[in-house]
C-alpha cells in the first residue's frame, strides 16, 4: 500500500488499482460542523413548536412554514455533509476494464462504472480559487470540491473531492499510469 497523503492511500496489485480518499478534516473544523448541526437543528425544533402555539388563522405561521421548507432543506445538506465528513470516503477501483467511482457513507453508495477504453482527456480540473463556487464547493458541510476531470462516452465527469494541488497532481499520474497497463492488459486478453 502507498500513501499519497494522509487521507489518500492507493493499492496496487492483482491486476488491480484501488484508491480511497478519506473525506475527514481536521479536528478543529469537524467539531465545528457538529456544533453548528446541533445548532441548526434546534433552531429547526424551537420555530416548529413555536409554530404549532400560533393560533390557525395567524399570518405568521405561514411565515414559520416558508422558513421550515428553507430550514429542512438546508438541514439535509447538512446532515450529509456531516456524516460525509464524519465517515465517507471516495472509491476508486481500475479493474477489468472499468474504472469504478463510488462515493461512501458507512459503507452506502452508488458505484458508477466507467469503461477504461472510453475514458478521454484525464486531468487536472482549472478552477478559479476566487469565484463564489469554488468557494462554496470547497466549503466543509458541502459533498464537493472535485480536482480531476476526464470525459467518458462524451460526458465529463468530476471526482477526487477535496483533493489538494499535490495530492491531485499525484493521483493524475498514478491514474493515466494505471489507466494504460489497463489498457494494455484488456487488449492482451482479447488478442
Amino acid at each position: 500500500m502507498q500513501y499519497v497523503s494522509e487521507r489518500v492511500s492507493v493499492d496496487r496489485k492483482d491486476g488491480r488499482t484501488s484508491v480511497v480518499i478519506s473525506a475527514r478534516t481536521t479536528p478543529a473544523k469537524r467539531t465545528l460542523l457538529v456544533t453548528w448541526m446541533v445548532a441548526w437543528l434546534t433552531c429547526g425544533v424551537i420555530v416548529l413548536i413555536e409554530r404549532t402555539k400560533l393560533p390557525a388563522g395567524d399570518p405568521a405561521r405561514q411565515f414559520m412554514l416558508a422558513f421550515l421548507a428553507f430550514w429542512a432543506y438546508f438541514a439535509v445538506v447538512g446532515l450529509r455533509g456531516l456524516l460525509w465528513r464524519l465517515k465517507g470516503f471516495e472509491l476508486w477501483r481500475i479493474k477489468e476494464g472499468t474504472l469504478v467511482v463510488k462515493n461512501s457513507i458507512f459503507g452506502y453508495g452508488k458505484a458508477q462504472q466507467y469503461f477504461v477504453d472510453n475514458i478521454q482527456k484525464l486531468g487536472l480540473i482549472t478552477v478559479d480559487a476566487t469565484s463564489w463556487k469554488w468557494q462554496w464547493n470547497q466549503s466543509v458541510w458541502v459533498i464537493g470540491g472535485e480536482r480531476i476531470g476526464f470525459e467518458h462516452a462524451g460526458r465529463k465527469v468530476v471526482i477526487g473531492k477535496n483533493l489538494t494541488e499535490p495530492e491531485a497532481r499525484a493521483l493524475v499520474a498514478l491514474l493515466k499510469d494505471a489507466l494504460k497497463h489497463e489498457r494494455k492488459r484488456e487488449a492482451a486478453t482479447v488478442a
